[in-house]
């Protein structure tokens, strides 16, 4: 995996981070559409999610547990479908679960994120962005890493690639 770039846009309350693959976007779509694949690089690395539901369809929806190194659980979140187009395009609207200060109860609402798979050569070029509600969201999604610590991130999904 190269990690291209990630570019806030602090007026569009939004960031956008560009990836490549050695593996056709077929392949790179998979990552996305199955749940125990997704098991194995959604999230930081060290830390473990689980889904409880993965309803891959438009008006479909996936809700996961995420649990951090130490095991303790961190929260539900859940991912709503809004638009599927395999194997190119997928749009979510993301966020944690009414219980936990999400959604409905006055709380932050979902922030949208876009997945766009494009060939590159035999390979991929993934472009995804997040946009948030504030820009107190958009500076806490900021916080959570460094450009290297991000690279891992994304970098999991090489383990999931090669192992098929």
């Amino acid at each position: 995996m190269t990690l291209v770039g990630i570019e806030p846009d602090p007026e569009a309350l939004s960031v956008t981070t560009t990836c490549e693959f050695d593996a056709p976007p077929e392949r790179v779509w998979q990552v996305w559409a199955d749940a125990r694949q997704l098991e194995r690089w959604w999230g930081p690395p060290g830390y473990r999610l689980t889904f409880t539901r993965h309803d891959f369809v438009v008006p479909g929806g996936s809700t996961f547990v995420m649990a951090g190194p130490d095991g303790a659980m961190l929260g539900t979140l859940y991912w709503h479908y809004r638009l599927i187009e395999p194997p190119a395009r997928l749009v979510v609207a993301d966020g944690r679960s009414a219980e936990e200060g999400g959604g409905t109860d006055g709380a932050p609402g979902p922030s949208d994120m876009e997945v766009r798979l494009a060939p590159l050569g035999p390979g991929t070029r993934m472009t995804v962005t997040s946009r948030f509600a504030t820009p107190e969201e958009l500076e806490e999604h900021l916080r959570m890493g460094t450009e290297e610590e991000l690279a891992r991130y994304w970098g999991q999904i090489d383990d999931v690639l090669a192992a098929g």
